[in-house]
């Protein structure tokens, strides 16, 4: 009986964990001179500015200027899944997607690069340590909506 409630306070306090990760900002979202925090060590994050290639997604042209581009990535994002927007800076937007099933939370960060005419994109799950994928696929769907627009 002693080592069931060990294991339920165990799991008790892995879920907590995971909850408050999940629920709090990250403290690494924003830009330091341009650039996006570095890639983490786990595969559950893409970025256009990463040196890893496996994690590296291309950044993207801006439109004919910085409304038109942040009315392109605001219906595109429409599109992807529920999503919250909370910064939108002249240069820099971070947007919070929701999962469906789990209802874990991805942080999207986008740089508006006027002097290189780019949009940069990072996007990394909160919690846990691989996303199978998540962030890429998300990517690739932006990628191809935004370009259509």
């Amino acid at each position: 009986m002693k080592y069931i409630g060990i294991i339920v306070v165990i799991v008790l306090a892995i879920a907590l964990y995971m909850v408050w990760g999940n629920l709090k900002q990250p403290d690494y979202l924003g830009l330091k001179n341009g650039q996006f925090a570095p890639m983490p060590s786990s595969p559950n994050a893409v970025s256009s500015q990463s040196e890893d290639a496996s994690k590296k997604v291309e950044a993207l042209p801006l439109k004919a200027d910085i409304e038109t581009t942040k009315e392109a990535v605001l219906a595109s994002v429409a599109q992807l899944s529920e999503f919250e927007v909370v910064t939108n800076n002249p240069d820099y937007m971070h947007i919070v997607f929701v999962t469906e099933k789990m209802r874990y939370r991805d942080d999207l960060e986008l740089y508006f690069d006027q002097e290189q005419g780019l949009l940069h994109y990072r996007s990394q799950s909160r919690v846990g340590y691989s996303d199978k994928g998540l962030n890429a696929e998300r990517y690739a769907k932006f990628a191809v909506i935004y370009a259509s627009l």
